[in-house]
């Protein structure tokens, strides 16, 4: 099931909703956020807003308007029909502009759309990208819909049988997924790449962090493969484990056990952490 909300009003998915010359199709000047919705319960919205609007200020575009996204947000849930985990995704463009890098002075666009989550299973594979992520880029730590470097990179890290590229910083140290957050465990240790070495600031990263004592650590992109343990987190994948880094076995363990658990515990209790 898909739901789709343009600009002020449901429309259907496959119904032309926005210009041709919208600055989010021809240059990728938008925002956008990834919810999970649960049981018809959106999981961590004022998090994901307080993010969208970092990264609409970021970019430069104009604040988003809270109580118009919330709206949207809620007009798409409601006409969810069944308990379904479901992916809800808002994105925020300049709206319409040139056929260029330059901006109009028009409205922005909203858009919400509702679909079904991914069935990740019980764990995936990881494979280094040989492209680094430039944590110097003015789109650092911003959710961009600039997105071809993650579709490059998940399509070839796919070829090679993983189910998740991870990229090295400029540095060589250790960054994030292509759509998610990287968690070693080191001596022990539940340690994660920090906000410096141009990963994005994870919701589910966060709330990790906050929940299960994880430590934010400067990692050499090595870590992946001397860790005891490797799990990612996304929006929509909670905590999953990884269970091979560029095709050598990396057996889950307890840590990574315990963490999955202690989400779905503290996530199940608080919808908007």
């Amino acid at each position: 099931m898909t739901v789709v909300w343009a600009n002020g009003r449901l429309v259907a998915p496959d119904e032309p909703a926005i210009s041709a010359l919208d600055h989010g199709v021809t240059v990728g000047d938008g925002v956008f956020e990834t919810l999970k919705v649960v049981r018809r319960q959106p999981f961590a919205m004022t998090r994901h807003l307080d993010r969208l609007e970092r990264s609409a200020k970021g970019l430069g575009l104009p604040a988003p308007d809270r109580a118009r996204v919330r709206d949207a947000c809620a007009a798409v849930v409601a006409e969810l029909t069944d308990d379904a985990v479901y992916r809800l995704r808002i994105t925020l463009t300049a709206g319409q502009g040139p056929l260029g890098s330059d901006r109009s002075d028009g409205a922005s666009t909203l858009l919400v759309a509702a679909s079904s989550a991914p069935a990740w299973g019980g764990g995936t594979t990881l494979a280094l990208a040989p492209w680094p992520r430039n944590e110097h880029s003015p789109l650092t730590g911003l959710k961009t819909t600039s997105y071809a470097d993650n579709v490059v990179a998940l399509s070839w890290a796919k070829k090679r049988g993983a189910g998740e590229a991870v990229f090295a910083n400029s540095a060589g140290r250790l960054c994030e997924g292509t759509g998610s957050n990287v968690f070693v465990v080191l001596d022990g240790r539940l340690l994660t790449p920090p906000l410096s070495s141009g990963c994005l600031a994870g919701i589910t990263r966060a709330l990790v962090i906050e929940w299960c004592g994880a430590i934010e650590e400067d990692l050499p992109v090595q870590a992946l493969h001397d860790a005891d343990e490797v799990f990612i987190t996304s929006s929509t994948r909670d905590v999953q484990a990884v269970t091979a880094v560029d095709g050598r076995p990396k057996p889950p363990g307890a840590i990574t056990a315990q963490a999955a658990q202690v989400f779905a515990e503290r996530s199940s209790g608080d919808v908007d952490p």
